[in-house]
């Protein structure tokens, strides 16, 4: 009886035992479990900070390339147009050349001063050309971009809208306007 008593306390011990290890196996397989989802959630946070922190860098870089192409752009405009204040500078004693030309022409006795003026005014006109400056156009419609109006007067020459004289030329340079022309403008009633 001792001996089945004895037998019987270790059987119980054994159960006892095996329920000890079962629960603990349950309890690391439970550890494991969470264990896992806070990985999983911990390795989902960090994919997703990465991919906002990627995100933010992308737009950061995207943002300094345009700013560089900006920059870029200015300064070559910059350099583009550095001389136009210089071109417009030089407008006036263009003026002052053609007038004197015409002064010189009308004189018989300045025919000399009259050729030179006119190799003079032609050598300055082609250094302006070089350099980007051009007339503008005066014939046909008015162009309130490239023209100012300063009368309007009628005749039978020409149509409504048309320049009909040009009273001081106008220049471009590089597509910008230094000078308008100022010009007449046909205006029939």
């Amino acid at each position: 009886m001792e001996e089945n008593k004895q037998t019987q306390d270790f059987e119980d011990l054994q159960s006892i035992d095996e329920n000890l290890e079962s629960e603990d196996s349950q309890n690391q397989a439970q550890n494991m479990t969470e264990s896992t989802e806070a990985q999983d959630k911990q390795s989902e946070d960090w994919e997703s900070k990465y991919i906002e922190l990627k995100d933010q860098y992308v737009r950061a870089f995207a943002d300094f390339e345009n700013t560089k192409k900006r920059l870029e752009r200015d300064k070559n405009q910059s350099l583009e147009y550095a001389n136009e204040r210089v071109m417009n500078d030089l407008l006036p004693v263009l003026d002052t050349l053609e007038k004197a030309l015409e002064s010189a022409q009308q004189n018989p006795q300045a025919s000399a001063i009259a050729h030179g003026l006119e190799l003079t005014l032609e050598s300055f006109i082609k250094v302006l050309n070089k350099h980007g400056v051009e007339l503008i156009n005066t014939d046909g419609e008015f162009d309130p971009n490239l023209h100012e109006c300063l009368m309007q007067v009628p005749s039978q020459e020409k149509n409504d809208g048309e320049i009909l004289q040009t009273l001081q030329k106008g220049f471009v340079y590089k597509q910008r306007v230094l000078r308008p022309s100022m010009v007449s403008v046909v205006k029939n009633n």
